[in-house]
């Protein structure tokens, strides 16, 4: 026992380096999980078959065939980095996922991993492969050089509702991709999941990192549980639906800069500016005390039960549709198409299916706007 306690360093002391500690073998469990996710990871980065998109896949992927170019940030589960693949020179996202040892999420890994190799779709990001580097899996995707909708409306300000328009049709089309062909639901639709690149794509990420994955490394209250859908906070089925309700949040955000729930206003009070706040703006509080959100910078607080509160309880938020002098701010269409994601009762709720007919979004397929233009001359 006294021994043991020698090696116990709870304030990083430095230790004599005359007695090495041996690291444990690896438990039966974990070797099976690695050997399951290498064998699938064989697969995935297979020569392309006949017939198949040349550069979908490019054979066995290696660490150190990149170059990391730029820290991209942090997503569900590990962090994304921007990658030049040496053998092509194709400038790439990488994903890092620390392994889980946990058999359910090996089962979601390796399912997911499929998924993803497998989508085809303007509407989703494109993946390359991916390799393990013990003790992560590397996933590499398609690098949307614009970045998500998220930093880019934190840095212009609110978006351009014709451009919301956009991000409205092609993550319809996004869901409904990964529902009719693979019957996966996204799980996570929020604006940092929404990406851009320079040539006016818009496109959905993170859909592979979803549902138990994502509750079991990403299980926190900020970033995605303030998306969640009434149904689920009461602790419902998941459906497609919930991810309308996320999408409908999303849209309100982009459209007028600020996330569309407050600390203590309802929708119809206050002047429509400083009863929002941005997803940036809210700190949680430590785990040790009652956990809370505040306004960054502010005496303001709104705690998390409060949030919940008022996402199930009180009356869903609006777009502000009315400027000072009472002309409209957004096409009325666009306020009818929001309601319906966000009707409280889930079976009053669209589905990308009927949403896909509502006039807002036929007004935004037929939108002439040059989205290559404005990602050029706007987002930078």
């Amino acid at each position: 026992m006294s021994s043991l306690r020698k090696k116990r360093n709870f304030k990083a002391l430095q230790l004599p380096t005359d007695a090495p500690v041996a690291p444990l073998p690896p438990t039966p469990v974990e070797n099976g999980i690695r050997s399951a996710i290498s064998n699938t990871l064989a697969g995935l980065n297979a020569a392309p078959a006949p017939g198949e998109a040349p550069n979908r896949r490019f054979g066995p992927l290696r660490n150190e065939d990149f170059v990391e170019l730029e820290e991209l940030g942090l997503g569900n589960g590990g962090s994304v980095t921007k990658v030049e693949h040496k053998p092509t020179g194709l400038i790439m996202a990488k994903k890092i996922i620390l392994i889980d040892a946990k058999p359910t999420v090996r089962k979601q890994i390796l399912r997911e991993l499929h998924i993803i190799n497998d989508c085809d779709s303007p509407y989703i990001v494109k993946s390359y492969g991916a390799f393990l580097n013990e003790p992560n899996i590397c996933i590499c995707m398609q690098y949307m050089d614009k970045g998500s909708f998220d930093s880019i409306y934190k840095s212009i300000g609110p978006i351009d509702i014709r451009v919301v328009g956009k991000v409205a049709v092609c993550v319809l089309d996004g869901l409904g991709y990964l529902y009719d062909t693979h019957r996966i639901i996204h799980r996570d639709i929020k604006p940092s999941n929404i990406l851009l690149d320079s040539s006016g794509s818009i496109r959905l990420c993170d859909f592979g990192v979803s549902g138990e994955l994502v509750n079991s490394i990403a299980n926190s209250f900020v970033g995605t549980s303030i998306y969640m859908s009434p149904e689920r906070i009461q602790g419902g089925d998941y459906s497609i639906k919930s991810d309308i309700w996320s999408l409908g949040i999303t849209l309100i955000e982009l459209a007028h800069g600020r996330f569309p729930f407050n600390d203590s206003l309802s929708d119809d009070e206050g002047d429509g500016e400083d009863s929002y706040l941005r997803p940036d703006q809210v700190i949680m509080g430590s785990k040790r005390k009652s956990r809370g959100v505040s306004l960054h910078g502010s005496k303001l607080t709104m705690s998390i039960i409060e949030l919940m509160h008022q996402i199930v309880k009180e009356p869903p938020p609006r777009l502000l549709d009315l400027n000072p002098d009472g002309s409209r701010r957004f096409p009325e269409e666009a306020a009818l198409f929001i309601d319906s994601c966000l009707e409280k009762e889930t079976s009053d709720r669209g589905t990308p299916r009927t949403l896909r007919s509502f006039p807002w979004i036929n007004m935004a397929r037929a939108d002439p706007i040059d989205l290559k233009a404005w990602a050029t001359n706007v987002v930078h």
